[in-house]
């Protein structure tokens, strides 16, 4: 395939950590780089009931990204080829990495994976897709391999790579002991792929990587190696890219994420604050689960939007898409569940204002803001304070280290509309009341010095 510079013209070079706003990542421009939107199961191996499975329309996924105004998705990946969830109909995944040319039959039907061969095709498609993203302005976080099917979804038809009945090469491993290095056929296969997945990408800037979906506590020391050996391996490469650790079900801790080197984490804590230790992509899918989510209402989640925003993170939403799933999805046809459009153009929305604030300046600063959810630029003179107001009303906000003019306007985060606020002098604490009812954002920038005071009478001498 063509590996033409041209495949990443959109980018300034690959992420890498903002060394002045270590909670976003910055590219060759050294601008902060705000991160956000939905990512669904389907989007990498085709997946459904039918044998094959339908393909999934991706140039149409891609569309409803963009139309949406979101910059980021997780490219899923599965470890068995066939998988009988409680939750769905039983469900097959293609493409694999490794052909399937033996000339005896895996448990799922199928011939049997050679291990020691790649599939080319796996690999074009997955360059293709990661391209056709970064056509569009697209990051990627391409997920080496997933825990949730090895822990959870084993059975005596799943035609699992590493089950001995299932490959002509001799490797034998239950699926939770492929992850945890207790193998080393299976590591040798493992980092094998990992490298190819590596040189397949390495001169794409709009990637990233995540060693594992959910793979629980047992996986800590494999995803640490794992993360270490990507890194290694991308050193003696022309380009590096940021490498990510998402929390471990069942079993993790965001302590474990932390303690990692890897450079962006995907925690449980739905309220973390970013700190600037580790890049955060607050994601749905490990920290605030559908059915809370559907308990919790449309209101909150437009709020938790902005509530992981102005906390310094980057808010992400595992997003069910056109997979129906009783009591959680109900998409028409072609047409996604509207359901979720609250939540999605809550994404959308907040990349606006990352877009229109210097992010490399703002830092989350709760004891600024009565609401305790605010970004602010508080020292420097060009100061910028981006309050939310859960449920509206008003909200206080410490103006004191900006002592000039302010402009102030208001966003309604449920129409889309902005409002002009007038303008506003810092050096003190001030009170803004929103226009409308509903949650609100309002955001405050200076634009001049103090105006001289006129009409002063003087005192005597």
């Amino acid at each position: 395939m063509n590996r033409s510079s041209a495949a990443s013209a959109a980018f300034a070079g690959p992420l890498r950590r903002n060394s002045v706003n270590p909670r976003y990542f910055t590219d060759g421009t050294g601008k902060a780089i705000y991160l956000t939107g939905s990512h669904t199961w389907s989007n990498f191996k085709d997946f459904g009931a039918g044998d094959p499975p339908l393909p999934f329309d991706y140039d149409g996924y891609l569309d409803f990204l963009q139309s949406h105004n979101h910059n980021f998705f997780r490219l899923w990946t599965w470890e068995l080829p066939y998988s009988a969830q409680n939750h769905l109909p039983a469900q097959r995944h293609t493409p694999f990495p490794w052909p399937r040319t033996g000339s005896t039959t895996a448990t799922d039907g199928k011939p049997k994976f050679d291990l020691a061969r790649f599939d080319q095709t796996y690999f074009d498609r997955l360059r293709q897709r990661v391209m056709l993203a970064g056509q569009r302005g697209i990051y990627v976080s391409v997920m080496l391999w997933d825990g949730f099917g090895p822990q959870f979804e084993r059975s005596a038809t799943d035609g699992f790579p590493f089950d001995a009945a299932n490959n002509i090469n001799g490797v034998s491993s239950s699926g939770v002991h492929s992850q945890n290095s207790t193998n080393p056929k299976v590591t040798e296969i493992q980092r094998a792929y990992a490298r190819k997945v590596v040189d397949t990408l390495n001169d794409l800037d709009n990637v990233l990587f995540e060693i594992a979906n959910e793979a629980g506590s047992y996986s800590t020391i494999w995803q640490y190696q794992m993360i270490d050996f990507v890194k290694r391996y991308e050193a003696g490469k022309p380009k590096q890219h940021p490498v990510g650790m998402t929390f471990q079900y069942s079993g993790g801790t965001d302590a474990a994420l932390f303690r990692s080197i890897a450079d962006w984490i995907s925690p449980q804590d739905r309220a973390v604050l970013g700190n600037g230790m580790k890049v955060i992509l607050n994601d749905t899918d490990h920290s605030y689960s559908w059915k809370q989510l559907k308990q919790d209402g449309q209101v909150a989640q437009q709020a938790w939007v902005w509530k992981a925003f102005t906390n310094g993170t980057n808010p992400l939403f595992m997003d069910p898409y056109l997979q129906s799933w009783t009591g959680r999805n109900d998409p028409t046809g072609r047409e996604p569940d509207a359901y979720w459009e609250t939540l999605r153009v809550a994404l959308g929305r907040t990349k606006l204002y990352a877009d229109k604030m210097n992010l490399n300046r703002a830092a989350p600063g709760p004891g600024l803001f009565s609401s305790r959810y605010g970004l602010a630029n508080a020292v420097s003179k060009n100061g910028e304070y981006l309050g939310f107001l859960p449920g509206g009303g008003s909200i206080t906000i410490d103006l004191s280290a900006s002592r000039g003019i302010l402009s102030v306007e208001w966003f309604n985060p449920t129409s889309g509309a902005t409002t002009t606020g007038g303008t506003v002098t810092g050096g003190a604490s001030r009170v803004f009341t929103a226009p409308f009812a509903g949650n609100a954002v309002v955001y405050a920038r200076s634009v001049g010095p103090p105006s001289p005071p006129t009409n002063v009478a003087l005192a005597p001498d």
